[in-house]
């Protein structure tokens, strides 16, 4: 079943004459993982907040949940999906987690009582609730992203979008949130659509979608695109460390695996290799 779907979609920003979109057309099925990688300028962030209806198309249409996007039904569409963006301070209201995570909620017109199991589960879920008093401004950029993610699983959505939403963190930030994403996924099946410059996180994902200037230009599987980084680099892409290390294998004369090996996989095949000599 799709849960998003879009039909012959064109968009272009006012101050621009070439269009962003062109008749493009994705569906992304119920539970799915998908990630959505590209150049600077490709049309990754434009496309989500199309979906979300913050942006409006010239033509074609999104349906979101088996919702037609417009103008009337745009609060019920976003109703169904939860943002988390780049920078989490931009996303932060309350004077402290607890009350930024209820906001949501507030708005929502949910009652008090099942507004303080929510936001009590919901920063239970991100490892957060012990600092549910403190201010936001003096987390660590992980828990902020991480008090983000909450204020969105406390509302239930349907899908998470994330907009770049690991690019700031360190790298054990970073593993944190991904981790939380990828229990959302499997366990509650929720969808989830990342948007993101990181190859390694987009090998997360169980599909991606590589856009060049509003073109699908690849759709499949991690492991057969990211085997596949030459194709990368030409759209200015950088590819996965994994596979940069097998070029420079090959430079020594070592044979290595064709099919797609994640960093642990290679740490695996390498460990193997040398235990043999």
């Amino acid at each position: 079943m799709d849960i998003v779907e879009i039909k012959n979609l064109t968009f272009k920003y006012p101050q621009q004459e070439v269009q962003n979109f062109n008749n493009f057309n994705l569906k992304i099925k119920k539970g799915e993982w998908l990630a959505i990688i590209g150049h600077n300028g490709s049309g990754k962030s434009t496309l989500v907040r199309l979906i979300d209806g913050l942006l409006a198309p010239e033509s074609g249409e999104i349906t979101v949940s088996g919702i037609k996007l417009t103008p009337e039904s745009v609060w019920d569409v976003r109703s169904k999906i939860g943002m988390v963006f780049q920078n989490p301070d931009n996303q932060f209201v309350g004077a402290n987690v607890e009350d930024d995570v209820a906001f949501g909620l507030e708005n929502a017109a949910i009652p008090r009582e099942e507004m303080l199991i929510r936001v009590r589960q919901a920063l239970e879920r991100v490892g957060m609730w012990e600092f549910a008093d403190h201010e936001p401004v003096r987390l660590s950029g992980g828990q902020k992203q991480r008090v983000a993610l909450a204020g969105i699983i406390a509302l239930k959505p349907e899908i998470i979008i994330l907009d770049e939403a690991t690019s700031m963190l360190d790298p054990e930030g970073r593993q944190s949130v991904l981790e939380i994403i990828r229990e959302l996924n499997q366990v509650e099946h929720l969808t989830v659509i990342s948007i993101t410059h990181d190859i390694d996180e987009a090998s997360n994902a169980q599909r991606v979608v590589v856009l060049d200037d509003g073109k699908i230009v690849q759709d499949d599987i991690p492991a057969k695109i990211f085997s596949h980084g030459a194709s990368l680099v030409k759209i200015g892409l950088e590819p996965p460390f994994s596979e940069k290390l097998k070029e420079e294998l090959i430079k020594q004369e070592i044979k290595v695996p064709d099919e797609y090996l994640t960093k642990e996989g290679m740490v695996d095949w390498l460990w193997q290799l040398f235990s043999k000599q």
